[in-house]
């Protein structure tokens, strides 16, 4: 347990030491922010200080910091120096530049943002890949959703029309379009506090829950070293499973929607910086939930694994049960399905607007939001239904998503970095961390088995990957270092 409280204790302090010196190295000020200037009802909306936090971190959070935590305790406690480095200085800082870059280019979305510091090659690129990422991720958080539901009403007894996947998937999809169309504080604003609260009272629960109900935390010095059943590679397996939580590419795209609801800059470093340590701090508790509460043989955490082999919502729910009780109930079902519902009408109206900035339509007026909408949950629709009715399946590419979810967190970070070289400001705050992501997507892309693992040779190949990481690495340094001195020069 004490190696969990120090971890617990470094993000804290992290958010009020380090968070505080990355946003004097930004600089905000008192300029008036697109919420004010532009303020058009619908997007960009004027929130307070406390609704921005919240609804930034249930926009970010979904269930990744709950159930991608407990898949990153496979590895033992190790986890917990991702979780809490990771946070400090990787996604948060990540997660702070995107949503304040976005809000300093008018609350541009991350591909337009990207574009402007990367060239515009790179904005065509960043486009279509997050228009695709967001449909797919909002796609997927309504089957998923619709699925729980049904199994858990199945085990009521219910039966008829809303015990099938397709009513839920309809309906939730209907709410979609709603929150999709109308203005971001109609519905986001009103209900995700609410969630919020309940996501912050789970993890709370489950961090009382687990000394009160006699289960030990191992500690971090006890077990430095990997008790990944499968024998899985800590590099860079543990550091693309453990997103949400650590640092996610996801994140850059959801930022912006708060950007255009800021009052004033000076709330960045809480809204966004603080909404990342507040979900590393979730993640940390489920991690420490994971290696906790299942049995170890022989060094590994075979238990967890038979655990999470039984899906992510009975994962979630045993675990709530086993620290809460029956209130733990309560909160798991509004953890697996409200949840990734939060993250999956956002990302439906992050695709919305990156396609309006995309395209320079204006969404202030019914009838281009429409012509948006429509297409974008139809598109979603297609892919939803086509799963459930098991005539078309994206489990295949849906594999896919936590590596391109890193590189995205990549290509943001050398983002910000750039830009704070043309400020001819500390430009490694950024940098390094993007160094570090960079060896991360390219060593797994090499070795996983849905990547470059597919070929036999690739496969797990360590004495390959990793010498190819370090050239990555350095080669993205170096032309990051002349692209910075040119900028410096022209500044």
């Amino acid at each position: 347990m004490i190696s969990f409280l120090i971890c617990l204790a470094i993000l804290i302090i992290g958010y009020f030491t380090y968070g505080k010196f990355v946003d004097s190295t930004f600089g905000p000020d008192d300029r008036e922010t697109p919420a004010v200037a532009i303020n058009d009802g619908v997007d960009y909306v004027v929130m307070p200080q406390w609704k921005l936090f919240l609804v930034q971190l249930l926009n970010i959070a979904g269930l990744g910091p709950i159930f991608g935590a407990m898949q990153g305790a496979l590895w033992g406690p190790i986890v917990f120096l991702w979780i809490t480095f990771g946070t400090t200085f990787c996604g948060a800082v990540h997660d702070y530049f995107s949503g304040m870059l976005s809000e300093r280019n008018n609350g541009a979305s991350i591909s337009e943002v990207t574009g402007i510091y990367l060239g515009d090659t790179m904005k065509t690129v960043m486009r279509v890949f997050s228009v695709v990422l967001l449909i797919m991720v909002g796609t997927v958080f309504a089957v998923g959703p619709a699925g729980l539901l049904v199994q858990l009403l199945k085990n009521k007894g219910v039966t008829g029309p809303f015990a099938t996947t397709t009513t839920w998937l309809a309906i939730i999809l209907c709410y979609y379009f709603i929150a999709t169309f109308i203005s971001i504080d109609k519905i986001i604003g009103k209900i995700y506090p609410i969630f919020g609260f309940c996501l912050i009272a789970m993890a709370i629960g489950v961090a009382i829950g687990m000394p009160l109900n006699g289960y030990h935390t191992p500690e971090l010095f006890a077990n430095f070293r990997s008790m990944h059943p499968d024998g899985t590679p800590v590099w860079s397996f543990m550091f693309i499973t453990v997103a949400c939580g650590a640092c996610s590419g996801f994140h850059s795209t959801q930022s912006p929607l708060m950007a255009r609801c800021l009052k004033s800059e000076r709330q960045g470093h809480f809204v966004f910086y603080g909404a990342m340590v507040a979900e590393g701090i979730i993640a940390l508790v489920w991690a420490a939930a994971g290696c906790s509460l299942y049995a170890v043989e022989g060094g590994l955490n075979t238990g967890l694994k038979e655990a999470l082999a039984a899906g992510q919502s009975a994962a979630i729910y045993d675990v709530c049960v086993k620290t809460m009780g029956t209130v733990g109930v309560v909160l798991a079902m509004l953890g697996v399905i409200a949840c990734p519902i939060t993250s999956g009408d956002t990302s439906f109206r992050s695709a919305r607007l990156t396609l309006a900035d995309w395209f320079k339509i204006d969404q202030e007026s019914y009838a281009n939001r429409l012509k948006l909408c429509i297409p974008v949950l139809g598109v979603g629709a297609f892919l939803g239904f086509g799963n459930t009715l098991g005539f078309l399946s994206y489990a295949v590419i849906w594999r896919y998503f936590s590596w391109t979810n890193q590189t995205l967190a990549m290509i943001v970070l050398w983002s910000a970095a750039m830009y704070l070289a043309k400020e001819k400001k500390n430009y490694w705050i950024a940098a390094l961390p993007a160094m570090f992501m960079t060896g991360v997507s390219t060593t797994y892309f090499m070795m996983a088995p849905e990547c470059l693992g597919l070929i036999k040779f690739f496969r797990l190949n360590t004495a390959v990957a990793y010498p190819a990481g370090i050239f990555f690495i350095v080669l993205f340094l170096t032309l990051f270092l002349r692209a910075a001195k040119k900028a410096e020069a022209a500044a």
